[in-house]
């Protein structure tokens, strides 16, 4: 069981919003979390570079496996970015979990010129840009060029520092049958979140499941092959009257976009679960994605405060998790 966040900040003080972050991230090792899991948010007041907070999480934590959900790798360039993967999994010692996703940028009309003045109109932004991330992750060649040049420096044709087994610790995160079957027949893990693509059926769960299983048939590893779900899930066993009124109301607000499918690409919203401990599980169980799924990462909502969150994580670890037949991992 893990858990993802966004890391709010105030633009005029980004400061103790990044450190708000970090104690989460050492909150949820504390209370035996598996996992914490950010997101990007590109020109926006949440954390826009994940991997430099997971390095900063690295040397506050020593357990607890860290990821991101996803970055999206139209901003990124792949030979960099596996240059900045194996770092941070070096620093972590091998606790880094990279979910990535394709696709033009958000707003991509909006940033193209900014992001790639003089290459917008030729960038590869298809799965193929995952496919050279990959290779370079798994050390293979990024260069013609190796060995002693001159009196002291040496080169590598691979990136470096080279991470053993990262590669197998890769994720994708899919919202659609042709996503979710490319992460498989490419051996990666298995991201789905709270909005998935409307295709055949219109009821949320059953088209999770039809991606889960997409996603295991095509994967070489079958039925053990790694899928994590992440909804929004809201425990308020100890949450104050003031707490329950506000999360109510946030999800009050949220719940109408989850009647009908959204754009020409039939986006759909999974409620957010909100309730006791045992309301909670009750609901996840006669989820049918759930049922088949080992792994979660309950996504904590965005603009509540640090002390919500507290409650809320801590809620998950004492009373969720046990719920759902999950134990706090223990360092002895």
């Amino acid at each position: 069981m893990g858990f993802l966040t966004i890391g709010l900040f105030d633009g005029a003080d980004p400061g103790p919003g990044h450190e708000s972050t970090l104690a989460i991230i050492q909150l949820g090792e504390q209370l035996g979390f598996d996992s914490a899991w950010l997101r990007h948010r590109h020109l926006q007041f949440g954390i826009s570079s994940p991997i430099a907070v997971l390095a900063a999480a690295s040397q506050r934590t020593s357990r607890i496996e860290l990821g991101t959900a996803v970055t999206p790798l139209g901003w990124e360039n792949p030979l960099r970015l596996a240059e900045d993967l194996a770092t941070v999994d070096i620093l972590t010692g091998g606790r880094l979990n990279p979910g990535i996703s394709v696709g033009p940028p958000m707003n991509w009309e909006h940033v193209r010129d900014a992001l790639y003045p003089d290459t917008a109109g030729t960038e590869d932004l298809t799965y193929g840009r995952v496919e050279r991330l990959l290779s370079f992750v798994a050390g293979e060649k990024a260069s013609d060029l190796s060995g002693a040049q001159g009196v002291v420096e040496v080169f590598s044709d691979r990136v470096e520092p080279h991470a053993a087994g990262l590669r197998e610790r890769m994720w994708y995160g899919g919202a659609s049958l042709r996503s979710a079957t490319w992460a498989g027949e490419h051996r990666m893990n298995f991201l789905t979140s709270s909005v998935i693509q409307a295709e055949g059926s219109e009821d949320f769960a059953q088209n999770q499941l039809a991606q889960v299983r997409a996603f295991r048939a095509a994967h070489p590893g079958g039925e053990d092959a790694r899928v994590s779900q992440g909804l929004v899930v809201i425990p308020t066993d100890s949450a104050t009257d003031e707490q329950k009124a506000r999360y109510s109301a946030y999800v009050e607000k949220r719940l109408p976009r989850t009647a009908t499918t959204h754009g020409p690409r039939r986006m759909m919203f999974a409620p957010d679960l909100i309730g006791s401990s045992e309301q909670i599980a009750e609901q996840l169980y006669a989820h049918a994605a759930f049922r088949e799924i080992h792994e979660v990462a309950f996504a904590l909502p965005f603009s509540f405060e640090h002390a919500d969150y507290v409650q809320i994580l801590t809620d998950m670890a004492t009373k969720l998790g046990p719920a759902l037949g999950w134990k706090p991992v223990t360092v002895s």
